[in-house]
């Protein structure tokens, strides 16, 4: 199932090895990424309307792609609840082939008990990748899951990537 139709002033659209992604952004942040699912991506019937910060985000993206950037720095509004923000929040300080566990992210934000919430609000990342929620896995390195693109091989991809050492 594909995750609702962003809302965009800008889009642009990538080729990438996980499959076509959307970048959509407001003209200051990017503001939703998705990755195409069963060959399909919303907004396919829009024409693409890129602006500078979308450009620079599909600059970064395909550097990361081909190996050659381990982080991002272009701007992103991620619109959620507290929590889910703090989660995103958290999210975005782990480098790149660094892990954290659902627990840990529930114990940084101040829910040490709160596991499917936190699996909730990382499931819920509209900017998946610039917020690195593939690096989310259980705590004996398992994948419990991944909400984007193809699921669980969309992101032993991007485990794979970066180096990240996990367990199907």
């Amino acid at each position: 199932m594909l995750a609702p139709a962003p809302t965009a002033q800008s889009l642009r659209r990538m080729d990438s090895p996980i499959g076509r992604i959307l970048v959509t952004g407001d003209g200051s942040a990017v503001t939703s990424l998705v990755i195409e699912r069963q060959g399909v991506l919303p907004l396919d019937d829009q024409t693409e309307r890129g602006d500078d910060v979308l450009d620079t985000a599909v600059t970064q993206l395909t550097e990361y792609f081909e190996g050659g950037r381990r982080s991002f720095d272009v701007p992103v509004v991620a619109r959620g609840t507290e929590f889910q923000r703090a989660v995103w929040q958290y999210l975005g300080t782990l480098p790149f082939g660094a892990v954290a566990s659902y627990g840990e992210i529930g114990r940084t934000t101040g829910r040490p008990t709160a596991g499917r919430a936190v699996g909730g609000a990382v499931g819920a990342n509209p900017v998946p990748i610039l917020v690195p929620c593939h690096r989310v896995l259980a705590s004996n390195r398992r994948i419990t899951g991944y909400s984007g693109g193809n699921g669980i091989p969309t992101k032993v991809w991007l485990l794979d990537h970066e180096g990240i050492e996990h367990r199907v």
